[in-house]
C-alpha cells in the first residue's frame, strides 16, 4: 500500500463515516484529515431531488463564490474589436476571433479552464462544440460565458465565479476554496454555494431537494452534513469569523 493510501485509510478510521454534521463541524473535521503534502482543494458534492432528464429540471448557471476558489482560472475569450481590446485588458489569458476558433480546431490548443465568447463570434465558435461540449466548455447564455460585457465575465470567472451543473443522476459538484482557507472563508463559500442551489430550485421538483450533503478535500475523505443544516443565517456564519 502507497504512503498516500496508508494516510487516507488513517484518516478514514479517525471519524464516524455515516454521522451527519452540521456545516461548520464537517469543515473543522476535513480540515484535520487531509492526507495530501499540497493545498488541497475543497470539495462540494450535493445530490438533488431533480430528474435532470427533463429540461424544466435540469440546472446549469454560475455564482460568484465570496472568498474565491483559491485557484488562478486561465480564460480564453473568443471575441473581436473592441471586445477583444476589452477582454485583454480585463486580463483574458487568451484573446481571438478566427484565428483562436481555427487552433482550438485544428491544433487542439485547450489551455484554459473557461471559454467566453461575444453573440457575435458564435457562429464560429459553435463549430467546436464537439471540442468544447464534452469538456464543459462550451460558452453558453445561461452561464454567463456568451456576453457583450467580456470585461466584466473575465474579472469575474478569474477571481471566483464558478459554473454550476446536474450531472446524469442530479449531482453538483462545486470547488468551494481551499484547506488552508480559513473555516469562516469556506463556510461562506459554501453558504453561498448552498443558497444558490436553493434559489434555483426547479418548480417541477417533487420531494425532498437536498438529499445528501458532502464535503472533502481532493485526496481526501468525504465528510457527510446534515440535509436539514445546510442554510447557515447570516448571524451562524459571524460566528465562525
Amino acid at each position: 500500500m502507497s504512503n498516500y493510501g496508508k494516510r487516507l485509510e488513517d484518516a478514514e478510521k479517525r471519524y464516524d463515516k455515516q454521522h451527519l454534521h452540521a456545516p461548520a463541524e464537517a469543515i473543522e473535521l476535513i480540515k484535520s484529515l487531509g492526507v495530501a503534502k499540497f493545498d488541497e482543494t475543497v470539495d462540494l458534492a450535493v445530490r438533488l431531488g431533480v430528474d435532470p432528464r427533463r429540461a424544466d429540471q435540469m440546472l446549469r448557471g454560475t455564482l460568484s463564490l465570496p472568498s474565491g476558489t483559491g485557484r488562478t482560472r486561465k480564460v480564453a475569450v473568443f471575441a473581436a474589436g473592441d471586445a477583444a481590446q476589452e477582454a485583454k485588458q480585463a486580463g483574458a489569458d487568451v484573446v481571438g476571433a478566427d484565428d483562436l476558433v481555427a487552433r482550438v480546431k485544428d491544433e487542439g490548443f485547450m489551455d484554459f479552464d473557461v471559454a467566453i465568447a461575444t453573440p457575435d463570434l458564435m457562429v464560429q465558435v459553435g463549430k467546436l462544440g464537439p471540442i468544447l461540449g464534452p469538456r464543459g466548455l462550451m460558452p453558453n447564455p445561461k452561464t454567463g460565458t456568451v456576453t457583450t460585457d467580456v470585461g466584466k465575465a473575465v474579472v469575474e470567472f478569474k477571481s471566483g465565479r464558478v459554473e454550476y451543473r446536474t450531472d446524469k443522476v442530479g449531482n453538483i459538484h462545486l470547488p468551494i476554496g481551499k484547506v488552508s482557507f480559513s473555516n469562516h472563508s469556506i463556510l461562506e463559500n459554501f453558504k453561498a454555494a448552498l443558497d444558490e442551489l436553493l434559489r434555483v430550485k426547479p418548480a417541477a421538483a417533487k420531494g425532498k431537494y437536498i438529499r445528501s450533503v458532502v464535503v472533502s478535500s481532493t485526496m481526501g475523505p468525504g465528510v457527510k452534513i446534515d440535509p436539514n443544516k445546510v442554510r447557515l443565517t447570516d448571524e451562524e456564519l459571524e460566528q465562525t469569523a
